[in-house]
């Protein structure tokens, strides 16, 4: 009998270490490892809207998860649809209200293609961007440019869905401006 029950306390025991070890490993935070809003939070540990945290509108994570840093182009083409500009109607107010902050907007393409037609497209992604934000009130001077043509893929395959998500504009926020 004696054995029995060290058995069952042992048992017990071993149960509340894994129980511990899974609550060690869990975020109870509801915070990725950057301190940015996990799993559809939004906000910051606490819901409050900290500084730096998807909560804080003026925050570059608010930027790039709640307004979207990244605009898609179709095939061949620079020329910003729909969706597009309602992202950047919103990265302009952003940027505007946020004036401590310049972007770099990377112009990317597909696999398809030479190196050179690539970079020459993710320029004229990366332009339209600019320009658009320009004419929205944003000042030239807090803007630059820069291609990646189809050197930085965000995915990689044959496929059309691949390609897709690799047909972008990004816009890359640096805190402080330079003059």
């Amino acid at each position: 009998m004696n054995l029995l029950r060290k058995r069952a306390v042992l048992r017990s025991a071993m149960a509340g270490l894994a129980l511990l070890s899974v609550a060690a490993c869990s975020n109870v935070t509801g915070q990725d490892d950057l301190g940015v809003g996990g799993a559809g939070t939004g906000t910051g540990a606490s819901g409050t809207g900290q500084p730096g945290l998807v909560g804080d509108p003026a925050s570059p994570a608010y930027f790039q998860q709640a307004i979207g840093d990244r605009v898609l182009f179709a095939v061949d083409q620079s020329t910003l649809g729909d969706e597009a500009r309602a992202i950047l109607e919103q990265q302009a107010q952003w940027l505007i209200t946020n004036g401590d902050y310049v972007a770099t907007i990377e112009g990317h393409a597909d696999e398809q293609g030479t190196r050179e037609y690539n970079l020459a497209l993710g320029a004229r992604r990366a332009n339209a961007v600019k320009e658009f934000l320009v004419l929205r009130g944003v000042p030239a001077s807090r803007l630059t440019t820069v291609s990646y043509g189809k050197e930085r893929p965000i995915e990689i395959c044959s496929e059309e869905a691949c390609y897709t998500k690799n047909r972008r504009a990004v816009t890359v926020l640096a805190g402080g401006l330079t003059g």
